[in-house]
């Protein structure tokens, strides 16, 4: 484990100089974004000066990892704001959304992919087949509006968009939900259906077991580590397609405040709104080895 976290460090480290140097190379400039188009070159001057923006490149990028060690994730160009309050302010709102999408996954694609293994090529396989084909196929900056159109405006059964009500929540999460349950239900069916048939599905068959247990406690049990291995790296691309459902359905979390700061070239948010995406699929992945061990003990992490 504690090479693993060890392990952390380099990819933290290039995500940061990637990030800054991908930011800082994008055309545009967050002086001209903030003074407008008739600021005179003495005031452009000296708001550069002010933000360091004046700077070569590597001295900037190292003062920003020298405050980064200390905690510290600087200030927004655009409004002068603590960063760490605003990604304190934001974060809740994304893992909210990715934890009820995945809920809404497991739940549509733990079951599908089930039935399908135990009816395979019949008419449940194939119903759940074309379900989960249809799903994949839709991205979320297609299936958002349409499920608007479809439970917001036409039913009138839900918000079109915001955060106001309990409600809110809903259309955001089957956006993101969909395409994972599509993602599960092929898995699901797949990795099932290669058991099924091992000697220890047969033998307790043999004992007289009920056929629920046999499936249930025997043969899932040993289906679900590529399931868990999907899972563990879609929640991090949960968090990373939020970006564009949180934009579609004006969700203020994580992915919302990283679109903004990029149309603003606010350079300090995004990078960190980046770090904290890149965090997540680390800490997520180093969960998943942690859930591996518990679903199989034979299981040794190599250095």
């Amino acid at each position: 484990m504690l090479k693993r976290l060890l392990g952390v460090l380099p990819v933290v480290f290039g995500v940061l100089l990637l990030t800054f140097l991908l930011v800082h190379l994008v055309p545009g400039d967050p002086v001209e974004v903030m003074l407008g188009e008739s600021a005179t070159q003495a005031d452009r001057a000296g708001l550069r000066a002010a933000l360091g923006l004046d700077q070569p490149l590597p001295v900037q990028f190292g003062h920003y990892l020298l405050h980064l060690a200390q905690g510290d994730f600087g200030r927004s160009i655009h409004s002068g704001a603590d960063i760490a309050g605003l990604l304190a302010e934001r974060l809740p709102a994304t893992l909210r959304l990715a934890l009820l999408a995945l809920a809404i996954a497991v739940l549509i694609g733990l079951p599908l992919g089930i039935l399908a293994a135990l009816h395979a090529r019949r008419w449940p396989d194939q119903l759940a087949t074309i379900a989960s084909l249809t799903l994949s196929a839709m991205p979320h900056f297609w299936l958002g509006p349409l499920l608007m159109l479809l439970f917001a405006l036409w039913l009138g059964w839900l918000p079109v968009s915001g955060m106001e009500g309990r409600w809110a929540i809903v259309l955001p999460a089957l956006t993101l939900g969909f395409g994972l349950a599509a993602i599960l239900t092929r898995m699901t069916r797949a990795s099932l259906l290669e058991v099924l048939h091992e000697d220890y599905v047969r033998t307790a068959r043999a004992k007289g077991l009920p056929e629920r247990q046999v499936i249930l406690g025997h043969a899932l049990r040993a289906a679900l580590l590529p399931v868990v291995t999907v899972l563990g790296l879609q929640l991090g691309s949960l968090l990373a397609g939020a970006v564009i459902t949180e934009t579609i359905f004006s969700w203020d979390g994580i992915g919302r405040l990283l679109v903004e700061s990029i149309e603003k070239r606010d350079y300090p948010v995004t990078q960190a709104c980046v770090l904290v995406i890149a965090l997540s699929y680390v800490l997520v992945n180093l969960l998943t080895d942690l859930v591996y061990a518990r679903l199989d003990p034979r299981i040794r992490f190599a250095s």
